[in-house]
């Protein structure tokens, strides 16, 4: 059963872009979000030496978003050491205990286990050279740290990063099951998705239409060009080679039909209701 959950947030200066702290009632952990050039005030913290995990937020040539997940037994330190690396970064998320009861076992455990999240999630490109070792700990201890990313994880989302939320944990769901959406269409278009709380996910393996009307416009033609040049769409068989989420069904649906569409009624269930359909039950 999933139970209500109280989260604090401290926003220092009053400003959204630059330091905030996050806690969770009843867990010893806290969650810092810091932008890059106020790392130096971070420093002043009594906490910002602890023992904990950290992840660098940025985005690569083409506007992915880039995370670099590592950790550390003084996180300002090792901090400090990338703004001299060669990778680009402009947030960092740092999680570690109140009480400073991690050890470097338990960092590296949280620093590999955070690292498989975010490969399963597909959220973000992975900027790890290596990837990290997972050490050993007792069963107690792998028992605390299981629930200690269970709740980071729920905080590190709540400040709008789903690194490491796969497309089932964040799919919208009615009765407790997500609902699936399909369009069959011309030019052979044949795809599947779900609504999920940050878009539309058109699922792996849906097909797109093997050509676009002349009236699309522009915009929708760049992305779905920019989608095969990726290789998020096959070249050859125009097909998803992954779940891949739109921030709405229209660009979706447009995607799949290479056609200006309205997703809210092109995307039907198996008996034929819009999401249009189920929202205004």
């Amino acid at each position: 059963m999933s139970f209500s959950k109280t989260i604090q947030i401290l926003i220092f200066d009053g400003n959204p872009n630059g330091r905030m702290m996050c806690e969770l009632s009843n867990w010893n952990g806290r969650v810092y979000k810091i932008s890059r050039n106020e790392l130096n005030i971070f420093s002043q913290r009594p906490d910002a030496e602890f023992t904990g995990v950290y992840f660098l937020y940025g985005k690569d040539e083409t506007n992915n978003e880039t995370v670099y997940i590592g950790e550390a037994e003084k996180i300002y330190s090792r901090l400090k050491q990338h703004l001299q690396d060669s990778s680009y970064w402009n947030d960092c998320i740092v999680v570690l205990s109140k009480d400073n009861i991690l050890n470097k076992a338990h960092a590296k455990y949280l620093e590999h286990s955070f690292y498989q999240l975010a490969i399963k999630a597909e959220r973000a490109v992975i900027t790890n050279a290596t990837i990290p070792t997972r050490s050993s700990v007792s069963e107690y201890d792998e028992a605390m740290l299981q629930e200690f990313i269970n709740r980071a994880k729920l905080l590190v989302n709540s400040l709008g990063y789903k690194t490491f939320e796969t497309l089932e944990e964040s799919a919208v769901k009615k009765e407790n099951q997500s609902v699936t959406f399909a369009i069959h269409a011309a030019r052979n278009a044949d795809a599947t998705g779900i609504i999920v709380t940050d878009g539309f996910a058109v699922l792996k393996n849906s097909k797109i239409a093997d050509s676009t009307v002349p009236s699309m416009s522009p915009s929708l033609i760049n992305l779905r060009n920019e989608l095969i040049q990726k290789n998020i769409i096959d070249s050859s068989t125009l097909r998803f080679t992954r779940d891949y989420i739109f921030t709405s069904p229209s660009l979706a649906a447009a995607t799949v039909l290479g056609r200006n569409a309205n997703g809210r009624t092109e995307w039907k269930t198996s008996d034929h209701k819009t999401i249009k359909d189920i929202e205004e039950i």
